[in-house]
């Protein structure tokens, strides 16, 4: 038998409980075998999620272990950078979650620690395996859409009020703020499906009265490719735009709902199980020009992709799901932004 990957996971909010576990649980190839948090209540629901896992507090966590083979980095973004630098020095593998550091300055020195200590250090950028956007890579594959002119992505929702401390207590020096957040996400995509950018603009607000960063974010790129970027995300949108408007010279694509995973998770269907990751039909994209337009279905997205790459990679050598690199080149952008404000 092939030795299973042994796994602490730090942190068990959204992150940890929602976007990791449920795959760390569902592959043969890993075992989760720590899991550290220090809020009481997060602890009892990942003994009763995970009751084969060692739950302890922060404090109770020394970096690193012999007995475990990855960490997974899913806290606040303000320890990022320490704890994947001392999960690295420990001689484990690194999955960080985004942002992948709070500078690129910080994220190279991750990567250059990491290949001196000759360990594997990956990104979650899970969203690479979202439906809509498995969908649009599948279309610009065919030549669906013609030349891709622009592309319009959004990740908004109504959330009013700032519900997690941590949040409520953020700055931009802390890791705080929607550019940090979901920015990453849109980002990311953007750079994948259409390369480098050569101009970069963008614009910053907090719209909430205890907001200390951004919950309001838009952000333009120019491709070197020639495509136009508008990227949006926004905490208290009293109406949602679609998730993506992609205007090509032959046909459009426009796909009003974002990926079901999330929700999907939050309410008990967990990867694996019949249904996961399936966009309802009511919901699928559609593909074509003025009212002339066809359904197209949204492939199924697959949240647990990333770590069946990630097993490749730690147990064949296999290249890392995410190239840190990435985030890096995600992480310049960011800085862009913020330095036209």
């Amino acid at each position: 038998m092939t030795p299973k990957i042994r796994t602490a996971l730090l942190g068990y909010g959204l992150a940890g409980s929602v976007f990791h576990a449920p795959s760390l649980e569902l592959l043969e190839q890993f075992s989760l075998d720590v899991i550290v948090t220090s809020d009481p209540e997060r602890q009892a629901a990942a003994r009763a999620a995970h009751p084969h896992a060692t739950v302890m507090s922060r404090s109770e966590w020394s970096g690193s272990r012999s007995d475990v083979d990855l960490v997974i980095v899913a806290t606040p973004p303000e320890s990022h950078g320490s704890l994947a630098a001392s999960a690295l020095q420990g001689g484990c593998a690194v999955v960080v979650d985004k942002p992948f550091a709070l500078s690129s300055t910080e994220g190279e020195a991750l990567v250059a620690l990491a290949k001196e200590r000759g360990q594997l250090l990956t990104v979650y950028q899970n969203r690479r395996w979202d439906g809509e956007y498995l969908t649009l890579q599948k279309l610009l594959a065919e030549g669906a859409l013609g030349e891709v002119r622009r592309f319009e992505s959004r990740l908004e929702r109504w959330q009013p009020e700032i519900t997690k401390e941590w949040k409520a207590q953020a700055t931009v020096e802390t890791g705080g703020g929607l550019l940090f957040d979901l920015g990453t996400h849109l980002i990311d995509q953007a750079l994948q499906l259409f390369g480098p950018v050569e101009h970069v603009y963008g614009e910053l607000a907090a719209r909430r009265a205890t907001e200390r960063s951004e919950d309001d974010v838009f952000v333009a790129l120019r491709h070197v490719s020639g495509v136009t970027s508008h990227l949006w995300a926004n905490a208290c949108a009293a109406h949602n735009a679609p998730r993506f408007r992609v205007l090509g010279s032959e046909a459009a694509y426009v796909k009003q709902d974002a990926d079901v995973q999330e929700s999907q998770i939050r309410n008990g269907i967990l990867p694996g199980q019949a249904g996961y990751g399936i966009d309802p039909e009511a919901s699928w994209g559609r593909v074509g020009r003025g009212e002339d337009t066809k359904p197209v279905a949204t492939e199924a997205g697959n949240f647990a992709r990333f770590y069946e790459l990630l097993s490749a990679a730690i147990l064949d050598g296999a290249p890392a799901p995410v190239d840190p690199a990435d985030a890096i080149a995600g992480l310049r952008i960011v800085e862009q932004i913020r330095a036209l404000q």
